[in-house]
């Protein structure tokens, strides 16, 4: 019962509960990114000990993934002795599928100073439960434990966690467990129906100011769709104790007839290639 189980030293096969949520037939991408953000912890721990933390990570999802092994590599692109800049992509049958880079910087005593004038939001027990399924399918959807406060279209707070963990048989850290959740925000203060209207995120981008701690992850998200079929779902990153950073989502936003439409197109083309 976990999202992935390794096959080798950087294979991992992905489980039915990472099924979802615009198709059954596909991962969601957020246990994918949460798995990419504990390759490059474990990549940094093989290399070295003095504790970097992770404090951006920029994602550019490049594709869909099926339910099946995944490949994955980590590069340290930029070394430094207390700043380094690490890439690693995951990929299906050779094809990259998601590319990351992530910025690991050395912390110190810095609580002197420490404190933000973003707001906190009401805390998990003060939200009530809702079901995510009565909007979205699949199984990484219904692992997920959901409480949330909408304010209206493309505006809610939520806190999420799930009892799955990321890898079958393998300790993963906070920051990894919370990665593999920040992917549902696009879904859980829609602007518009899900089944008219499509809108998937072509990337992700978490800034980090402290490291997330806890089961749960909190959410303050806003979604905003343009005239000119771009959206933006916004969020700041909340664990118990308040925010720890920031959430950015670019979205492509098209009528779920239309989107349908050119997809039956494409595979019918004696011309497509994917």
């Amino acid at each position: 019962m976990a999202y992935f189980e390794r096959t080798g030293p950087t294979s991992f096969r992905a489980t039915e509960h990472v099924g979802g949520a615009w198709s059954l037939h596909e991962q969601h991408i957020a246990p994918a990114l949460g798995l990419l953000a504990h390759v490059i912890e474990v990549d940094r721990d093989a290399r070295r000990s003095d504790g970097l933390v992770v404090a951006r990570l920029s994602y550019d999802i490049l594709g869909t993934l099926p339910i099946d092994e995944v490949d994955t590599t980590a590069t340290v692109l930029r070394p430094g002795r207390t700043i380094e800049l690490v890439e690693a992509r995951l990929s299906h049958g050779g094809r990259d599928a998601v590319l990351v880079r992530a910025w690991l910087m050395q912390p110190r005593d810095t609580r002197a100073v420490a404190g933000t004038a973003l707001p906190a939001i009401p805390l998990p027990r003060e939200m009530p439960a809702w079901d995510a399924s009565t909007v979205w399918p699949g199984g990484f959807i219904a692992s997920a434990e959901v409480r949330r406060l909408q304010a209206g279209p493309g505006r809610a707070m939520f806190w999420v966690r799930t009892a799955l963990p990321l890898v079958a048989g393998e300790e993963t850290s906070a920051l990894a467990r919370a990665v593999g959740l920040f992917d549902i925000a696009n879904g859980m203060a829609v602007r518009a129906d899900p089944s008219e209207v499509a809108f998937p995120n072509v990337d992700l981008t978490a800034h980090l100011f402290d490291q997330p701690e806890g089961q749960w992850v909190g959410f303050d998200t806003t979604v905003s769709f343009s005239p000119e079929g771009i959206g933006l779902t916004s969020s700041v990153l909340h664990d118990e104790r308040g925010p720890v950073g920031t959430l950015a989502q670019v979205l492509t936003v098209r009528p779920a007839q239309a989107a349908t439409s050119r997809a039956r197109r494409r595979r019918s083309s004696p011309r497509a290639s994917s």
